[in-house]
């Protein structure tokens, strides 16, 4: 091809305007390519149509691949960037160039000049531009669409740009208890074959202890082969729940506020979320409100059960606000997801984090439930080793084959080193439990006690905490702030609640999660007044956030 005669095109070059200058009716491409200043004298280059099966086109600002009309654009590359405004000519009405003449020509522009300037020497132009064009097709998946912010990148990246105490995430800055850092040792010393694969759907040895254990608690006869599988942390479970369980079109109710994955991972596997929002009762002035007081409406619930309701997403104890859901509670579940045939995935990670006296009720114990429920479960959050990531999922075979199936074509197998050390902790456990020397008797002891010191601290300074029933998280209300301080920086539409946390990081050195990310769109702005706070959190940390919080209590005196 003629391109590849300009051989001195520099790494300064820059595509810079499609300029239309041919018959539509005309059957060969003309490629007008200019050097030098702008504007400057052009050498046509000719290539017939049909002598190659590739043709490119720069139509008005859009890169077109494989079209077989004729060529409509032209291609400069000067040594100086054009003037501004940019000298464009219309001799042909170009079809794609109707309602957009400028659309996407800086983007071309910068694209472009990328690939020159890391073209190889003896590398054709033509092949650097056939590679590029190329790139015109669309990218990303269109399942993808609406779901790339992720809240916890956003404020966990502003956390670590300012010297605060981080209270967003949520994960425990204390060790592991030691019985489970000795497992892990173990398992990386021990024997030198847990280097090695294990079983696609989890380590003999965890899914038979996970069978055990839970089989007790469920009442249930779990077969480890056919009930249990073993996951890249709950959060993998979540993932292979959905993808293996709910289709194009399904609805899935989703109780509000939710962990906030579970709106993005039912509309990656194609179906509609449908919300309903758990509702707080009206509280005394003075009187602390509690995870308690938010409550399910029994008929708005019923209201969102159709016949294209797949499944229901249940989450107790809850995260974001605490709420341990009473076992009258989940029997309305249950009674709603029998009746309609609707299956349950019911995220318990926080099953042992449990305080006030309250139970963790599994809603797959209830009767008739087992048989339509995905049980999910974390090692991370039981033995405060999140970054260990082993979850699981529990359920009758008729629905874990489907999610045997997702697992082994996409992460086929997890780590097996911390297989195995989970393995040999819940060992531990099943030994102690329900006893004092527990640790999912212990943790929630200490837990308690973090918790009512993040309350009183907090309430020093004007925030209303919300009392959690259960889980590593509570919410504060910041009505007062709210009403005190309306105009914080922000964008237009942007959440209160967000504002707000991107102003105590930068102003009172506290990072927490703003409530209104899990939240649907259409409501986050009727729950934009709460914030959350992960008190699982190491001594040393609390006393940190008692220090901030006492210079801002000292800022608020006349």
């Amino acid at each position: 091809m003629p391109f590849s005669s300009h051989k001195d095109t520099k790494a300064r070059s820059y595509v810079a305007s499609c300029l239309p200058v041919i018959n539509p009716c005309d059957r060969l491409q003309k490629w007008i390519i200019g050097r030098g200043n702008w504007p400057t004298t052009t050498k046509v280059l000719q290539r017939n149509a049909q002598s190659d099966k590739t043709e490119w086109e720069i139509c008005m600002g859009q890169l077109c691949v494989g079209d077989p009309r004729p060529g409509l654009g032209a291609i400069f590359w000067p040594e100086r960037s054009p003037p501004s405004p940019l000298p464009w000519r219309r001799s042909h009405q170009c079809p794609k160039a109707l309602g957009g003449m400028f659309r996407n020509v800086t983007a071309i522009h910068l694209h472009l000049a990328g690939v020159f300037q890391r073209k190889k020497a003896g590398t054709s132009l033509a092949r650097c531009l056939h590679q590029t064009f190329a790139m015109a097709k669309r990218l990303p998946a269109r399942r993808l669409d609406g779901i790339d912010h992720n809240p916890w990148v956003e404020f966990g990246k502003m956390a670590s740009e300012y010297d605060v105490v981080n209270l967003g995430q949520g994960f425990p800055d204390f060790p592991p208890p030691d019985f489970a850092v000795q497992a892990f040792q173990n398992a990386l010393s021990s024997d030198f074959m847990l280097n090695q694969y294990t079983k696609a759907f989890g380590y003999p040895p965890l899914t038979k202890i996970l069978a055990s254990f839970f089989g007790k608690l469920l009442e249930q006869e779990i077969d480890p082969l056919k009930n249990v599988l073993v996951t890249v942390g709950a959060y993998g479970a979540l993932f292979t729940a959905f993808q293996a369980l709910v289709d194009e079109g399904d609805e899935v109710i989703i109780i509000e506020p939710f962990f906030d994955c579970y709106e993005p991972m039912t509309l990656m596997a194609g179906g509609r979320p449908v919300f309903v929002t758990l509702k707080p009762s009206p509280t005394q002035d003075g009187e602390l409100d509690s995870a308690s007081n938010w409550q399910l409406d029994p008929a708005e619930l019923a209201s969102k059960f159709t016949s294209r309701t797949k499944a229901l997403i249940l989450n107790t104890p809850n995260n974001p606000v605490g709420k341990v859901f009473s076992k009258a509670e989940l029997e309305l579940v249950a009674s709603l997801c029998q009746q309609h045939d609707v299956i349950c995935i019911s995220d318990e990670v926080y099953q042992w984090l449990v305080y006030d006296g309250h139970q963790h009720v599994s809603v797959a114990s209830l009767p008739g439930m087992w048989e339509r429920t995905v049980t999910i479960g974390s090692a991370g959050k039981s033995f405060s080793a999140t970054g260990w990531k082993v979850g699981w999922a529990l359920g009758p075979d008729s629905l874990m084959k489907h999610l045997r199936t997702v697992h082994q074509n996409t992460v086929y197998h997890c780590p097996t080193q911390g297989q195995a050390a989970v393995a040999q902790s819940f060992q531990h456990e099943q030994l102690h439990f329900g006893q004092p020397s527990s640790y999912f008797v212990q943790l929630p002891q200490a837990m308690w006690r973090y918790r009512d010191h993040m309350v009183r601290s907090l309430q020093s300074v004007g925030l209303r905490p919300v009392v959690p029933q259960g889980s590593y998280f509570l919410i504060a209300d910041i009505s007062d702030f709210k009403s005190k301080m309306p105009d914080l920086p922000g964008d237009v539409d942007e959440p209160y609640d967000r504002r707000f946390v991107k102003w105590m990081i930068r102003n009172k050195g506290l990072a927490a999660i703003p409530v209104s990310v899990f939240y649907s769109r259409p409501h986050q702005k009727h729950f934009d007044h709460y914030v959350r706070f992960c008190f699982v959190k190491d001594e040393s940390t609390l006393q940190a956030m008692d220090e901030k919080l006492r210079k801002w209590k000292d800022e608020l005196r006349p």
